[in-house]
């Protein structure tokens, strides 16, 4: 029996080193997700954080980060009256935990997401919303503008299992020319307001002129009526 027991301990040694070399458990730490690949087949099945069993040699286990990133994209467009628009877009984002195999399958990992998917579709969304607005809308309706990006952003990143969790327009940047422009638009505005303005108190201050003279002859009317004898 003691023969046996001694003959068993390499056994178990074997055993022991062939697990470890194997590695049959893998951990999903947290704010990840893992994707199993069968012989390089992709699994849809989602492994969740914590520890899991796959089978050695046949699986291996990718993990995939599911927390909140952060992306910021330029985007050059032309508007509806063909003016030139540069804009700064930021944006935070996550891949949807229950989608990420999909993802995985379709894009590849989060460096993937960024540049196959987040860039373009910022340009494409920025392209096509641009075009329905004037330059002076952009700035006008910049809230609606903002909306609307950001809710094309959210339809096309959804196809690809990734969420929109902010969204912002850093700032529009037109051309000098339009610029200038601008500023020209704004002054003449601002000369036709205060003209309108002089415009505005002068009638009111001959209406307040005729008002006095009328005042005054109706007095002096008055007046004569009281030293006129009967």
């Amino acid at each position: 029996m003691f023969g046996r027991y001694l003959w068993a301990r390499p056994y178990r040694i074997v055993v022991l080193v062939l697990l470890s070399w194997l590695n049959p458990f893998v951990v999903i730490n947290a704010g990840h997700r893992g994707v199993i690949t069968t012989f390089g087949k992709v699994n849809q099945t989602v492994l969740e954080e914590g520890l899991h069993f796959r089978i050695p040699i046949m699986q291996q286990v990718r993990e995939i980060n599911v927390q909140i990133q952060k992306a910021e994209g330029d985007g050059d467009a032309a508007s509806r009256d063909l003016q030139q628009v540069h804009t700064k877009i930021a944006l935070n984002y996550h891949l949807i935990p229950t989608r990420v195999a999909e993802t995985f399958q379709l894009v590849g990992d989060l460096n993937s997401v960024g540049d196959r998917i987040i860039v373009p579709a910022v340009q494409e969304a920025f392209k096509a919303t641009t075009a329905k607005y004037t330059a002076e809308e952009l700035i006008s309706k910049r809230p609606e503008v903002r909306d609307q990006i950001s809710q094309f952003m959210k339809d096309r990143l959804l196809r690809h299992g990734i969420a929109i969790d902010e969204f912002s327009i850093v700032n529009f940047r037109f051309s000098e020319s339009f610029n200038q422009a601008i500023e020209g638009k704004t002054t003449a505005d601002q000369l036709k307001l205060k003209a309108e303005r002089d415009l505005e108190r002068i009638k009111v201050e001959a209406e307040q002129k005729i008002a006095s003279a009328k005042a005054e002859a109706e007095a002096l009317r008055l007046q004569k009526q009281e030293i006129t004898p009967d």
